[in-house]
């Protein structure tokens, strides 16, 4: 019988990329359904009985750690993921493989040798052998991508503007930018200097809603409007509630690879 597959993403763009990658790479796998987040991953799950998931890190609703944890028993797993090499260690001793995007077809041949030798290698390398690997893969994961899971998270910025002191909530700052000895705190409407330094509030923050673009800035990701390339070929984040362009720096590029 050919092996079936589900590819679970919330970008349909990367969702279609890897449907015809896999077509060229594997035309045996039969993909037999997507899914674009967590809830519904599980019900196509339930639905079509795959042997194989395709599946993205970070989507809403239900991420997908959580979504490998409730089917490491039943199905291969391959993460599909934006993060850089630091966030992907913990694959390398990992139970399931894992695909960088934008797929590359070289990686995406070495992932289909190894599915295929799980596939055909019998009961003892079946999903359900590997799923206590897999648990410990998964709470290393999540401590890689969410390291102040658990942690009090700022929730208020005391800054400093016009000589005057003033409590600005995290939800307003548009983002953070070093500056010497402080660091400059942007909000829609005003800036203000606050004494800690990017690093202390890199962990600080909220890492799924402040995401550090450059060693020097920090941007609230809900305030992003667009990314694009300058005339010198940097890629520049647009702000919504600011007119000013941010510099993003070559290793954090990865953060907009699906925009």
């Amino acid at each position: 019988m050919k092996p079936k597959a589900l590819i679970i993403d919330d970008e349909r763009l990367m969702r279609d990329q890897v449907r015809d990658a896999l077509t060229k790479a594997w035309p045996e796998l039969e993909i037999t359904g997507e899914a674009a987040n967590g809830i519904d991953a599980i019900t196509a799950i339930e639905a079509h009985q795959p042997d194989i998931i395709f599946l993205d890190i970070r989507m809403p609703g239900m991420t997908g750690l959580e979504v490998a944890a409730l089917v490491a028993d039943r199905v291969h797993i391959v993460f599909v993921t934006a993060y850089d090499q630091h966030a992907i260690e913990a694959f390398e001793r990992g139970a399931v493989d894992y695909l960088l995007k934008p797929v590359d077809d070289e990686r995406l041949e070495v992932t289909v040798a190894r599915l295929k030798q799980r596939l055909t290698g019998g009961k003892a390398s079946g999903p359900a052998n590997v799923q206590p690997e897999l648990a410990e893969l998964i709470a290393q994961l999540a401590q890689k991508l969410h390291p102040n899971l658990g942690k009090p998270q700022l929730r208020w910025i005391k800054a400093t503007i016009g000589g005057n002191l003033r409590l600005i909530p995290v939800e307003e700052v548009v983002y953070f930018q070093a500056d010497d000895k402080y660091t400059r705190v942007f909000t829609a409407q005003s800036e203000a200097l606050i004494r800690s330094p990017i690093k202390e509030l890199t962990e600080e923050l909220d890492s799924d809603r402040f995401w550090k673009i450059h060693r020097a800035t920090i941007v609230n990701a809900s305030e992003i409007a667009g990314v694009a390339r300058d005339v010198r070929d940097r890629l520049m984040v647009a702000l919504k509630s600011r007119s000013e362009k941010l510099e993003v720096s070559r290793s954090f590029t990865h953060l907009f690879k699906q925009m």
